[in-house]
């Protein structure tokens, strides 16, 4: 009997310990009570119980500080978040690095891969080597050996090496002034006619038929040269878009950066890099020869 009534007390006395330190004490003056969940206020910082949890409750000495800390944030992410709210975009977004892909990644519904062998990003489909021909393709970040040539100067020499080569052809290109001048362009026209392809959409009276060439010291293409036509309406930004789809070329003009990788149109009887923005009619005739060049910078007048 003496046992038992010993220690009890000791163990009502440790279950009153653990018990208060659930809790905590309402701080609010006059209050103290102990509460298992109590609150805290984010403007003074106090830990209150249910019946003063509120700044009019416990009378807070920094009321409104929570309330007006949240409006100056908010006002400081409206513009932020108002120019990457809605739809995604090709400014709002990243764009698949394949040549072909036009799926935007990096967002909600769509993530991106990260190639370790190219360091390009790219969409679920294409994320694999072999679906978007990493071995044919620069790393980004890769450094150029100390003796090798930069890709800007190999397109200026490619360049100066297609306007000499563009005029020793323009003399088989262009029929000698003879009487049979108009007859020979005529018929090497017809024949062009019959060998080329395109677009069956474009009216016969507005194709524009074209010899293209891609150069190999600038260019890789799947198909070096062909014969094609194309809507002489067309402007020559547009013209080289079909052309590099034509002869299954790279073709990143859209997509921004530097003129080391954009491609450029040379028009071998002109003996000059034609403007994106000129009219195919303007500046080319039917059964010219066109070049695709990549990298020969700007049009300098």
């Amino acid at each position: 009997m003496s046992a038992t009534n010993i220690s009890a007390p000791e163990s009502y006395t440790t279950m009153d310990k653990d018990v208060e330190a659930i809790g905590s004490h309402c701080q609010f003056s006059y209050c103290n009570q102990l509460d298992f969940l109590p609150f805290r206020c984010e403007s003074c910082r106090g830990i209150y119980c249910l019946d003063h949890r509120t700044e009019a409750g416990h009378k807070c000495s920094h009321a409104g500080a929570w309330a007006a800390a949240r409006r100056e944030q908010g006002g400081k992410s409206t513009s932020t978040s108002q120019s990457t709210s809605g739809k995604p975009t090709i400014l709002t977004a990243t764009q698949c690095s394949h040549v072909q892909c036009k799926t935007l990644i990096n967002t909600l519904t769509s993530t991106a891969v990260l190639c370790p062998t190219c360091n390009h990003q790219y969409c679920l489909k294409h994320r694999l080597r072999e679906d978007h021909s990493c071995d044919k393709l620069t790393p980004i970040g890769a450094r150029q050996s100390s003796g090798g040539i930069s890709q800007a100067e190999k397109a200026k020499t490619a360049l100066k090496r297609l306007q000499i080569w563009g005029q020793k052809k323009q003399a088989a290109v262009l029929p000698k002034p003879k009487p049979s001048t108009a007859a020979s362009r005529i018929l090497a026209v017809n024949q062009l006619k019959r060998t080329a392809k395109g677009d069956d959409k474009v009216p016969v009276d507005k194709r524009l038929y074209l010899h293209v060439e891609a150069e190999a010291n600038t260019t890789t293409s799947k198909l070096p040269k062909g014969e094609f036509w194309y809507n002489n309406a067309w402007s020559v930004g547009r013209m080289l878009d079909e052309a590099a789809r034509n002869l299954q070329v790279q073709n990143v003009n859209n997509r921004g950066g530097g003129e080391e990788q954009k491609l450029r149109i040379f028009h071998v009887e002109g003996g000059r890099l034609l403007d994106f923005g000129e009219t195919a009619s303007d500046v080319l005739a039917s059964g010219n020869t066109i070049v695709l060049l990549r990298g020969v910078g700007p049009i300098s007048q």
